[in-house]
């Protein structure tokens, strides 16, 4: 019974009225008395229920006294609320204020399920392109949000490790960095949808995040990066075998040299990090 409750509230039922409709439901017609020594609660409360259940329509009333209450069927129910909803979301859809100003601060989420539903919702507010870099396992989660918005004539492009199984009109470019199994940390993704809003975080951990923002400088950094990895995409495809042979696998020796702090083969020593000390 408190899943349905539960489900009652989040419907715009408080909890009294929710245990009252569903006692109705359950057990047939009942004057408020009854109703009111079910559930232990005290009569003016209950009456003051059963009156906001009848004006929400749900609940039928009987004439004369005592007077009698019956719930209409949960299929009733059902329609009357999902068309008092969709009546309330074009209302609010029409008359809200439009937000001009861009989302230049940065927004947070924490959590598996909070990030891959904020990310569906964006992709269904994709126009014109998404540019995103994601492991192949982001890639099969938003499967469905990614070929639906390519439907909708979304240009799609997407830096991977490997290949995933996603429709043709859907661009893979293969990026180049190694792959690691990071558990703790999670998976790195980022997308840019309509080279406005940016997206950065993590999926597959316990500490999941997404930051969210149209900050002009993230959004030309992720753009930036993406760019880096079509072309880096399209030059190993090519030269492939000569750049891996110069540079080292995933460009390695180049890394070593300014980054890791680690000497290349064939690269000689390498400047220390540290200043030396004046003699």
């Amino acid at each position: 019974m408190g899943e349905i409750l539960q489900h009652l509230r989040i419907l715009g039922f408080t909890e009294l009225e929710a245990k009252c409709l569903h006692m109705l439901a359950e057990s047939g017609t009942h004057t408020g008395y009854e109703i009111a020594k079910r559930l232990g609660v005290s009569r003016s409360n209950v009456y003051a229920a059963l009156q906001k259940l009848a004006e929400k329509g749900v609940v039928l009333t009987s004439h004369g006294e005592p007077t009698h209450y019956q719930s209409l069927s949960i299929e009733d129910i059902s329609r009357k609320i999902e068309t008092d909803l969709q009546a309330s979301i074009r209302y609010v859809k029409a008359h809200m204020p439009k937000q001009d100003a861009h989302r230049t601060g940065y927004f947070s989420l924490d959590g598996d399920a909070k990030v891959t539903d904020r990310l569906r919702d964006e992709l269904k507010n994709a126009r014109e392109e998404v540019l995103g870099d994601l492991a192949r396992n982001e890639v099969d989660l938003l499967k469905a949000d990614l070929e639906s918005a390519a439907g909708e004539g979304v240009r799609i492009l997407l830096a991977t490790a490997d290949e995933a199984d996603v429709e043709p009109s859907i661009r893979q470019f293969q990026h180049l960095r190694e792959r690691t199994e990071q558990p703790q940390s999670g998976r790195k993704f980022t997308l840019l949808i309509d080279r406005k809003l940016a997206i950065v975080g993590t999926l597959g951990c316990e500490s999941a995040k997404v930051m969210l923002t149209e900050h002009p400088a993230m959004v030309e950094l992720l753009q930036e990066h993406f760019q880096h990895a079509v072309v880096l995409s399209e030059l190993h495809r090519d030269m492939g075998a000569k750049l891996e042979d110069k540079y080292g696998k995933n460009y390695k020796k180049i890394i070593q040299k300014y980054i890791d702090g680690k000497p290349a083969e064939g690269n000689g020593k390498l400047v220390e990090g540290k200043r030396r000390k004046k003699k």
